[in-house]
């Protein structure tokens, strides 16, 4: 067995303290197996020996302990990354140190694991650089510029000050203190980014202009880094060096701008519409990623921020972005990043603070002032442009986070012996301290459901009928846009009541950290060379030519995660005055009762809808198609009828109200032949509605009555399985049937139906007409009424 022993220090600030490391040679890796360990002593021990079980070992104990931290802090709002660092601390030598532990971190444990997390931190930079659209950049506002250029520059230079005030003969351009000062002020986009996609308020108002301000904030810090580093070169080494490093790190920059950019967008290119990237392309991008640190090395760039300078070149979004987010991120972020966090918890050790020396007690007061600098400039920046309170210093709080990259920064800075390990220690309870206020108070201060608390009411019922019908249609799929052309068709619009209809097009966010919002008929070039909505926009302008003066036509774009989806279509019924929203039902059915295709995020983000539209809202339910795989025409198509048959079915309430409103609205055509089907059970048994309400439904009945030609049938049932034998009886006399949702409103019409409910999203009624036992080529209309909110 060879040795191999070698010295080091343990810190540069104190006084220096030898310490000698017995390496084995050769490594032990893989175990002979447990077979071959049971006939020794100590059969543990023998075990972590080899550093395959060892790290396997460390692996599971990392993500259990993690996940038992998490469980407990979750309650109180905290972040998965404190739970991370918690757990490594925890296992770091204050705790664990016995020679055998199975979290044991002797040198070439520590070796083996911190190379594992040093591996996904240069993934996780990677892909934050490939999610990134620095085009975005030139395109934010001036606040959004403001708040990302000001509260760095301004913190950095307090701090220089402070540092000079504390140390007068201290240099303060040398290559640690500098360095330090911008990751002290610096902004970094990831953190902001996990912050705000964690609070779930990344597409909102607020998380927009926080998501472009730490865009523009840390391009800056990247720049002030490399600065950091070339004055420090110019120092140690003359002006010759710095021109020369600042030279060659333009020319990476050029080679991947005007070199390898092109490649990949040659990649992308060769792709077809829709399809998905050549393993090959993926390969390829992969390898150069893995020897991008080496070529940073020699192109005398930064080494942490090689990969990212990389991905920032990587042309974002599908199809070549996407691909590397979709398949790289799930391991990165699930796997080598918990790792990554925990070792770097593992190098916080408490009994340091018994030696921290009087410089180390300056960086950490230092690094606290350049925060509270940072934070009032960047609280002081919105209230100047009238911003409202709260949302100003929700935004300070997310403008200070400080996260993964930071303690990323700190940890590397240590093995490198540019920060000591008390100057560490100091840091690494600021980052937690930071990482756990920040999402607390922005949680308390900012609530962007709070904007949907409409006071005003925003329904058909309200709408006169010689006024335009503002209302919203989404779309997913292609198969969307027919269904709404089809539904509106069937409305039979007119001059005199027209139709004004916003069509939003929500495309989920992949392969970029940013998301979009696009109003074409505003847009003069695309914001990309990415065509997200064209087929739609093309559709829906020759449905408004169509209906030339009938209807009129806005199409929008949002691209955002799946999951925040509800916030572009809320924002935009906000600010559009919406009257009614229109949403595809999450499953499409064929004739024979299969389904066609279904999707569950789509039913998540419709119950979010319906949960906090500030208008009514209607999900529509396609009729099944005659035959699978065939282009069978729509049963609302004009082509299948001179004229359209629609039912009503009023059983009472606010949303059967609104659902008759909508039909008065469209059968005001000739075209249109309306029935109202008023379901009422046998002896009387109406108690289950209130006496106001039951005033109003008479009144709705009586006014639509006299105002429209319809058939009016009333039909006494006593229970639910009566109401579902009749209702069986007549649907296949029509071609759409408007219902209300009327969820939770059970009474003796539907008794013993909600049991057997499957979508409460649609109701009890709605439900049962769309169950396979219901035969008929029929669409259908489930209507919510605008919801009363308490503020």
């Amino acid at each position: 067995m060879a040795y191999n022993s070698s010295s080091y220090t343990t810190g540069m600030d104190r006084t220096a303290r030898s310490e000698e490391v017995c390496l084995k040679f050769p490594p032990k890796v893989i175990s002979p197996g447990l077979a071959a360990l049971l006939v020794q002593k100590d059969k543990l021990g023998k075990l972590m020996d080899y550093s395959g079980p060892r790290l396997h070992f460390q692996m599971v104990v990392i993500f259990v302990l993690t996940q038992i931290i998490h469980s407990l802090l979750k309650l109180f709002g905290l972040p998965l990354f404190i739970s991370q660092l918690l757990a490594g601390i925890l296992m770091s030598p204050v705790i664990f140190s016995d020679e055998h532990s199975l979290v044991t971190i002797s040198e070439d444990s520590v070796a083996v694991l911190g190379s594992v997390g040093a591996l996904g931190f240069m993934f996780f930079m990677f892909l934050s650089g490939v999610k990134m659209d620095l085009r975005l950049a030139w395109k934010s506002g001036k606040l959004a510029i403001a708040i990302g250029l000001f509260p760095v520059l301004v913190s950095l230079i307090f701090w220089l000050m402070t540092v000079k005030t504390l140390h007068p003969g201290g240099d303060v351009f040398s290559n640690k203190i500098f360095h330090l000062a911008v990751t002290y002020s610096g902004t970094s986009f990831p953190v902001i980014h996990s912050l705000l996609s964690e609070l779930k308020i990344l597409n909102s108002e607020l998380g927009r202009l926080g998501l472009s301000a730490a865009l523009i904030g840390d391009m800056v810090t990247l720049v002030l880094t490399m600065f950091s580093v070339w004055v420090n070169t110019g120092i140690q080494k003359g002006s010759k060096y710095v021109l020369f490093d600042v030279g060659m790190a333009m020319l990476y920059v050029c080679i991947l701008v005007f070199v390898l950019r092109p490649g990949m967008k040659w990649m992308v290119k060769r792709t077809p519409e829709a399809g998905q990237i050549k393993d090959t392309c993926f390969y390829i991008i992969i390898l150069a990623f893995m020897i991008s640190p080496r070529f940073t090395e020699l192109f005398r760039v930064y080494f942490l921020y090689g990969p990212f300078i990389f991905g920032l070149a990587v042309p974002d979004g599908p199809p070549l972005g996407s691909a590397l987010v979709e398949k790289l991120d799930p391991v990165v972020s699930g796997l080598f990043m918990p790792i990554f966090a925990t070792t770097c918890g593992m190098r916080f050790d408490l009994s340091y603070f018994k030696y921290s020396t009087k410089y180390a007690y300056h960086q950490a007061v230092g690094a606290v002032v350049t925060l509270i600098i940072k934070f009032g400039v960047s609280l002081l920046l919105p209230l100047l442009c009238k911003m409202p309170t709260r949302d100003s210093f929700a935004l300070a709080f997310i403008m200070i986070s400080k996260g993964i990259v930071e303690i990323g920064s700190y940890s590397i800075m240590n093995d490198s012996r540019i920060i000591s390990e008390d100057i560490f220690a100091h840091l690494t309870i600021v980052i937690i301290i930071v990482a756990s206020i920040v999402p607390i108070a922005v949680k308390k201060l900012y609530d962007p459901s709070k904007k949907y608390l409409c006071f005003q009411k925003r329904t058909v019922m309200n709408s006169k009928l010689n006024q335009e019908l503002r209302m919203i249609g989404c779309v997913h799929v292609p198969g969307n846009v027919n269904s709404i052309i089809n539904l509106l068709n069937a409305s039979c619009p007119t001059r005199e009541c027209p139709i004004a209809l916003d069509v939003l097009h929500l495309v989920k966010l992949s392969g970029q950290a940013t998301p979009l919002f696009i109003a074409h008929h505003n847009q003069q070039k695309a914001s990309s060379n990415k065509s997200y909505s064209d087929n739609v926009v093309v559709a829906f302008k020759q449905f408004e030519r169509d209906n030339l003066g009938a209807v009129f036509v806005n199409v929008f774009t949002a691209v955002s995660p799946s999951n925040l989806m509800y916030e572009d279509t809320c924002n935009l019924a906000m600010d559009r005055l919406t009257s009614f929203i229109i949403l595809p039902f999450h499953r499409r059915w064929y004739s024979d009762g299969t389904i066609e295709s279904e999707d569950q995020t789509l039913r998540s983000l419709n119950f979010n809808i319906l949960e906090r539209a500030p208008c009514s809202v209607g999900i529509l339910v396609e009729g099944r198609r005659n035959i699978k795989g065939s282009n069978s025409k729509d049963t609302l198509s004009p082509s299948n009828s001179s004229s359209y048959a629609i039912a009503v079915i009023f059983l009472g309430g606010e949303d059967d109200r609104e659902a008759l409103a909508l039909a008065k609205r469209f059968s005001q055509d000739e075209s249109v032949s309306l029935t109202v089907i008023h379901l009422k059970a046998v002896d009387s048994l109406e108690f289950f509605l209130a006496e106001d309400e039951r005033m109003l439904d008479k009144e709705i009945l009586k006014d639509i009555k006299a105002s429209v030609p319809l058939m009016y049938i009333e039909e006494h049932v006593k229970d639910g399985p009566e109401t579902s034998t009749f209702l069986r009886s007549i649907v296949k006399d029509y071609q759409l049937i408007i219902v209300g949702r009327r969820y939770r409103s059970e009474d003796a019409i539907t008794l013993g139906l909600e049991e057997w409910c499957e979508f409460r999203e649609i109701g009890i009624i709605g439900d049962l007409l769309s169950s396979s036992d219901f035969i008929g080529n029929f669409s259908l209309l489930i209507v919510q009424q605008q919801r009363k909110r308490n503020g």
